[in-house]
């Protein structure tokens, strides 16, 4: 019995080695390609077969199996299995040993995210097939152990043909270790793991601890020198950018366990990427962003505690190029234009609320370029040497952060900030230091908002900067220091500056936002220099510096209610203001020639100025005019935008009448030649109203060549001027002026001078009037010092004559420049009518008879002797006719006396020489009797058509002149 039992177990053993050394491997040669045709649909093979029933073990050699389009899909060069004979015995699959060498496969991702081995096997094993019997009772899961599990010198070709141009990954050599792993639950510990992967230079390396039930882990990942490529392909969908460079090393220990809950945590996180670059665009030859490295360390993260920490990241060598269109539009954000969904809020959740901390940032060696084409000409700036401290951040966003930050300005300047920061609600407290920084290339900015060029500056600011925005609208303010120096600016279309300084500060400052204020303690400007032009048309340059329309030129009159702080909306107080050798140029070009001088040598303060009442400023300047005047201006300012009246005293003591000769000249009519102008002016300005009081005096004023000019007054101007002289070549006048400086036609330099002017021809046209205030004119009116009456007949004064003279004699003493022409006079009608009368009684002897009855005789007796055609009977009762009645003796003697002078004849050079006595006796009264110079003095031709007077007299008119 015992020896049949030995050969039936013998029989079995070559049976179970026939089986398993020749049937198993040959039968499994030829199902191994079977299955993969009927279950994937791929043609495969395999060279050899190998199995040790005995070990339980099998080795397979030269699997390669290619899909239906006849591509390689499956490939292994070796593979090694050996079953654990004893736990198959308590119902464990046990692969104590597996081993695959050099496997190979393809993994593609369709366009509609596929999978290639998915698809294969849908596509060869119908739902229908894989579907449990109904009533079926779930079985148990087997249960796997695998003692070594080992993968070397394995690859992966992964292929993406999701996106338009297809993309693949090579992942060789792939090797991966495993131990100890079971999937059921075990006392003993996890199982450990090892993988190692690389597609290039990238690598995966990942080891650790293992259990699939309950499903636990815990070990280190570190995915190493992952290349842009890489990283750009699988980020595509969420990267709006194109990733240029870079490369990505991660590493972290983590735990992950599935129990009742599923958790994930990691400690030691690292992040690292170096030489990272992105650009707008795949194409674009620009980067939008470059970085030497990025490293974000002690990365910590936990998913049951929604809790995540970093350490302080670092940013070396930072370039960020940005720029905006003409739009408006940052290039940062075009890919997000147009684009207005947003993620919608969660509500009812019951989670806690995610906490996150931030180590610090630095960032170091830092570049921002920034390029703005909004303006009309694109601005560029370029910041250097950025540095960057942040201090830890945290989801608690309410707490304090410190912060400093500096960089320095390609074009010139550094700037730095420091302090404290908070993000909800933002709060800033920040130290601010600029150093020097030039302001030419912020040029297209001023360009944009006005019709300035900014040719040179340098901003310095030292101060403090806080702002607060726990509760709207954002309140904050800043006190410092801040100046402008080495500033110039011209208009955009002129060479010329129109305005420059040295140096502007402010000392102290500080600007509220929340109620707008803003305060100065001192503003000094010092060697400022600014040129104002008049053009041709009339407009002053300075017009012209706001771009656009024109501003309107009336402001709004300021109410009770308007005075009010609370209601002005701004408030600005001004401390006082230092002026030191300030320079203003002027040009009109509307004249011919031009008018040009300078204000120079300015130096004066301003002290209290405000535009809240009361408020009561101050003003007190000195400098120079044409370089030869000196100029002093005091006065009151009122509460500024206000109509508070305004009192200003201007004296200005020397300047040369010459150089204003382009304004007088068009209306004198000549030359301005010499002389020097002194000005004592008072202006009350109330709003936009001005009342002035000019005093101006003129010394040694003489005119040069006549000038053609359509201004020209129509009157003896020379003749004015030497009437408004005194006998010290000085002439003082008092010129009121009045008008409203916001009135375009409104120009108070033309404005004095069109006033002189008129004054000059008032002079001129009324000369004797304007002769008259010089002297003791009592009982006299100006006009009437131009002539002296005679009595009929005679070289003798009428009354009054005598006090003419006086006046006059007086006033020539104080014009010394007038030339007075005396020109004899005589009536033919008055002084001829006296003349034959005087002679018809010489003829009849009348002045020796005292008696009416004795001339009446005599008259009538030449009236008989005359030959009248009327005798005397006739003409007596003619006579008698006319009064009603017999003539009295003086009536009759009258008419005989008229009758009797028609045949009186006066010899031709009686009137000439009456005129001619008349002249002379004027010349030597006024040259003997009342001094007056005999250079000033010119006897004329007598004329015999002199005019009568009021009181019957005869007058004699005089003429003046000018030397």
């Amino acid at each position: 019995m015992a020896r049949k039992l030995s050969v039936i177990a013998l029989i079995l053993v070559v049976l179970y080695a026939l089986a398993g050394f020749v049937v198993l491997p040959w039968w499994l040669e030829r199902a191994i390609p079977e299955r993969l045709e009927q279950h994937m649909g791929w043609q495969g093979t395999v060279e050899s077969v190998n199995v040790n029933p005995f070990a339980m073990s099998i080795e397979m050699a030269g699997l390669n199996a290619q899909d239906g389009e006849g591509e390689r899909v499956l490939a292994f060069e070796r593979m090694y299995a050996n079953l654990g004979f004893l736990r198959l015995a308590t119902g464990i699959v046990a692969l104590e040993n597996f081993e695959l060498d050099g496997p190979f496969a393809r993994l593609d991702l369709q366009e509609d995210y596929s999978i290639n081995l998915v698809r294969d096997w849908r596509a060869n094993n119908p739902p229908a097939q894989n579907q449990p019997q109904p009533g079926a009772e779930p079985s148990d899961p087997v249960k796997v152990y695998l003692d070594r599990f080992r993968v070397t010198g394995g690859e992966v070709l992964f292929r993406d043909f999701s996106y338009e141009e297809p993309e693949k990954f090579q992942i060789a050599p792939l090797d991966l270790a495993l131990n100890d792993l079971a999937t059921w639950p075990r006392e003993d510990g996890p199982s450990a793991y090892y993988l190692k992967a690389a597609i290039g230079s990238q690598t995966v390396e990942w080891d650790g601890d293992l259990s699939l039930t309950p499903l636990y882990s815990s070990g280190t990942l570190r995915i190493a020198d992952v290349a842009h490529s890489t990283l750009a392909h699988f980020l595509r969908p969420y990267l709006p950018y194109s990733l240029k460079s870079g490369t990505l090393t991660v590493s972290s220990d983590y735990e992950l366990q599935s129990t009742e809950q599923f958790s994930f945590s990691t400690s030691g996180g690292e992040v690292t990427i170096t030489d990272l670059a992105l650009a707008m665009t795949a194409d674009s030859d620009t980067e939008l962003l470059r970085s030497d490295r990025l490293q974000i360390p002690g990365v910590q993260f936990d998913l049951i505690n929604r809790q995540l920490s970093v350490g302080t990241v670092a940013l070396e060598k930072l370039l960020l190029n940005l720029q905006r269109n003409e739009a408006g539009v940052l290039n940062l954000m075009e890919p997000f234009e147009g684009d207005e969904t947003s993620p919608a809020p969660a509500s009812g959740s019951d989670q806690s609320p995610f906490r996150w901390t931030v180590g610090g940032v630095e960032l170091t060696g830092g570049t921002v370029n920034w390029v703005d084409q909004q303006p009309g000409s694109a601005a560029e700036l370029s910041a250097q040497q950025l540095d960057v401290t942040i201090g830890q951040l945290s989801h608690k966003l309410g707490e304090p952060v410190d912060y400093k930050a500096g960089l320095t300005l390609a074009s010139g300047g550094r700037i730095n900030l420091s302090g404290q920061t908070t993000l909800q609600p933002f709060t800033l407290e920040a130290g601010i230091s600029v150093a020097d920084l030039n302001l030419v290339p912020l040029s297209p900015y001023l360009s944009s908002a006005t019709n300035l060029l900014l040719q040179d500056g340098l901003l310095g600011v030292d101060g403090n900067l806080d702002l607060d925005n726990q509760q709207p609208p954002l309140t904050g303010t800043f006190a410092g220091t801040a100046q402008l120096s080495s500033l110039s600016v011209r208009l955009e279309d002129s060479g010329e500056s129109l305005l420059a300084w040295q140096n502007l500060r402010l000392d102290p400052v500080e600007y509220n936002l929340e109620p707008a204020r803003l305060e100065i303690g001192t503003l000094t400007l010092s060697n400022p220099n600014m040129t104002v032009v008049r053009e041709a048309g009339g407009a002053h340059n300075v017009a012209k510096i706001m771009s656009g329309t024109e501003s309107a030129t009336t402001t709004e009159a300021a109410s009770g209610e308007g005075s009010d702080a609370d209601s002005q909306g701004f408030i600005f107080r001004i401390g006082q203001i230092l002026l030191e050798s300030g320079q203003v140029s002027y040009a009109d070009r509307t004249l011919e020639p031009v008018f040009s001088t300078t204000f120079d040598q300015l130096n004066g303060s301003v002290t209290g100025l405000s535009n809240v009442k009361p408020q009561t400023g101050k003003l007190s300047l000195q400098g120079r005019v044409g370089d030869v005047a000196s100029l002093k201006l005091n006065g009151t300012i009122g509460t500024l935008g206000t109509e508070d009246e305004n009192n200003l005293m201007l004296k200005l003591d020397g300047a040369s009448m010459p150089a204003l000769s382009p304004y007088l000249s068009q209306y004198l009519g000549y030359v301005v030649d010499s002389g020097k102008l002194t000005l004592d002016l008072d202006y009350k300005l109330v709003g936009s109203r001005i009342d002035a009081s000019n005093r101006v005096l003129i010394d040694r004023l003489e005119l040069g060549a006549p000038v053609a000019s359509e201004n020209a007054v129509n009157a003896p101007v020379k003749l004015g001027l030497a009437l408004l002289r005194n006998n010290e070549g000085v002439i003082e006048v008092m010129l009121p002026i009045q008008g409203d400086l916001e009135s375009p036609d409104f120009n108070i330099g033309p404005v004095i001078a069109r006033t002189f002017v008129n004054l000059i021809a008032k002079a001129a046209t009324s000369p004797f009037s304007m002769l008259g205030s010089l002297a003791d004119m009592t009982g006299l009116t100006g006009e009437e010092l131009g002539y002296v009456s005679f009595q009929p007949g005679k070289v003798a004064l009428a009354s009054g004559g005598e006090q003419k003279l006086q006046a006059l004699s007086e006033a020539l003493t104080k014009r010394p420049s007038l030339l007075l022409k005396v020109r004899g006079a005589a009536s033919p009608e008055v002084d001829g009518q006296f003349l034959r009368r005087q002679k018809l009684a010489e003829q009849l002897e009348m002045s020796e008879l005292s008696s009416a009855a004795g001339r009446i005789d005599r008259l009538e007796s030449r009236y008989r002797d005359a030959g009248f055609e009327q005798s005397l009977d006739a003409f007596r009762q003619q006579v008698a006719g006319t009064q009603s009645g017999e003539p009295d003796d003086s009536a009759w003697e009258q008419a005989l006396v008229n009758r009797l002078l028609s045949q009186v004849e006066l010899a031709p050079e009686v009137l000439t020489e009456l005129a001619r006595q008349r002249g002379v006796w004027l010349s030597n009264t006024l040259r003997e009797d009342l001094d007056v110079p005999e250079d000033q003095l010119f006897l004329l031709e007598p004329q015999q058509q002199a005019e009568q007077s009021s009181e019957g007299a005869v007058k004699v008119n005089f003429e003046l002149e000018a030397r």
